[in-house]
């Protein structure tokens, strides 16, 4: 290994994967639901967080909606 490297030569460049990054947010859920996919993640492997966001992103590319009504 070198003592020295010479990094002044690199010019900087762009991350070609920034569009796929996430995006954190902040949001509020039912201990209900995040023990739901708590218990799946344990199931599959997958961390819950993780679960969750692929959830999302299937309800998203599948355009459901949910049917909310108040009484």
């Amino acid at each position: 290994m070198r003592e020295e490297y010479d990094i002044k030569s690199l010019a900087p460049r762009r991350n070609p994967y920034a569009a796929r990054l996430k995006h954190q947010v902040t949001i509020n859920l039912d201990n209900a639901a995040v023990e739901y996919f708590k218990d799946l993640s344990s199931d599959c492997g997958i961390p819950y967080q993780t679960l969750i966001n692929l959830y999302l992103i299937d309800c998203a590319k599948n355009n459901r909606k949910i049917n909310v009504s108040w009484k």
